[in-house]
């Protein structure tokens, strides 16, 4: 008689969970165009929205997803995303404006960050 072989079970993973990252997502993977150069900020804002919506990340940059105590059991997970979108942001911009952006280290400060000088109103 063979021996007994517990069935492999295979979990598929939780897409609608904000820390979901497709395997196929790497820091070039949002792209908005034109990048953000100052004065088209509404249109490219819009756009980044739309993106990071599509995502299911737009949390990172609105504040409703804080960020994590250094206890929390999440924390490694939200510093993944975090990380890949603020890549996202910075491949969205010009270059002049990336250098300024590339020292924030949360997504949210890069975003507030370019809110403030080019939104209008």
């Amino acid at each position: 008689m063979p021996p007994h072989v517990a069935p492999i079970i295979v979990q598929q993973p939780n897409t609608d969970t904000i820390y979901y990252v497709h395997p196929s997502e790497g820091p070039n993977l949002v792209t908005v165009t034109p990048l953000l150069t100052g004065s088209n900020y509404l249109a490219w804002s819009r756009s980044m929205k739309r993106a990071l919506r599509t995502k299911n990340k737009f949390g990172f940059v609105d504040g409703s997803v804080p960020i994590p105590p250094m206890d929390d059991l999440n924390k490694n997970v939200w510093e993944r995303c975090n990380n890949l979108i603020h890549s996202w942001i910075i491949n969205s911009v010009s270059p002049q404006i990336a250098q300024t952006t590339v020292f924030n280290e949360y997504a949210i400060d890069a975003w507030i960050e370019l809110q403030e000088p080019f939104c209008e109103g």
